[in-house]
Formats: C-alpha cells, sequence, structure tokens
C-alpha cells in the first residue's frame, strides 16, 4: 500500500478535520466567516426561515467556507513552489483571494434574498 494513501475512511475523515481546524487556528479571513455563520443561523432560526432557505444557505455557506480553505491551500502551495516574492505568484494569490471575494459578496446577496421577505413577513 502506498504509505501516501490513506489507510482508512476514518483517517481520511481525520485529515479533513484537521484542515478545517488548520484554516481556523491560522486563517483570520476563515474565523470571520465562520463568525458570520453563526449570525446567518441565529437570524434564520429567529425569523423560522423555510426549509428552502436554509438549503440555499447551507449550499451558499459550503461554497464560502470551501473556495476560503481552497485559496489558503493554494497559498501554501504557492509559497512552498516560490518562498521568494514573484509577481505571478502575487497575481496568484491576488487571483484566489478576489475568487473568495466574489463568493462572499455573492452570499451577502442571498442573504438578504432570503432574510428580507422573512423580516418583511413577519
Amino acid at each position: 500500500m502506498n504509505p501516501r494513501r490513506n489507510s482508512t475512511l476514518w483517517a481520511s475523515f481525520g485529515h479533513a478535520f484537521r484542515g478545517v481546524f488548520y484554516a481556523l487556528r491560522t486563517q483570520r479571513n476563515f474565523r470571520i466567516h465562520f463568525a458570520a455563520i453563526l449570525v446567518v443561523v441565529t437570524v434564520g432560526l429567529w425569523l423560522g426561515i423555510t426549509p428552502l432557505a436554509w438549503a440555499l444557505l447551507t449550499l451558499t455557506i459550503g461554497g464560502v467556507l470551501a473556495l476560503e480553505m481552497l485559496n489558503t491551500a493554494l497559498e501554501v502551495f504557492v509559497d512552498l513552489v516560490e518562498p521568494e516574492y514573484h509577481p505571478l505568484a502575487k497575481r496568484i494569490k491576488d487571483l484566489m483571494a478576489g475568487a473568495v471575494l466574489v463568493a462572499a459578496i455573492a452570499a451577502v446577496i442571498i442573504a438578504v434574498l432570503v432574510f428580507v421577505p422573512h423580516a418583511v413577513g413577519s
């Protein structure tokens, strides 16, 4: 068996959770997104949003967090490959950060579209 491969399904989950905890521990923006999730869930519970709205918010939250983690992974990889400043390395990092920004803006728009009708209808 290849020693670089996961030996069990549980080991795979362990690696995945270590990645999430690494992001929480080391990435300020990931913690900011996580705090925003707590606000979104609290408001969603308070407003009593529909299961479909929860599904939409869950997909949005998952997408933003996953993209933030991909951003972190790409930054680590770029630093591994090119430890010194390089304009192309900077461009890669800027593009990935821009992708997270676009997803976060879309998430805010989705939250407004979900919450405002519920808040006005209350």
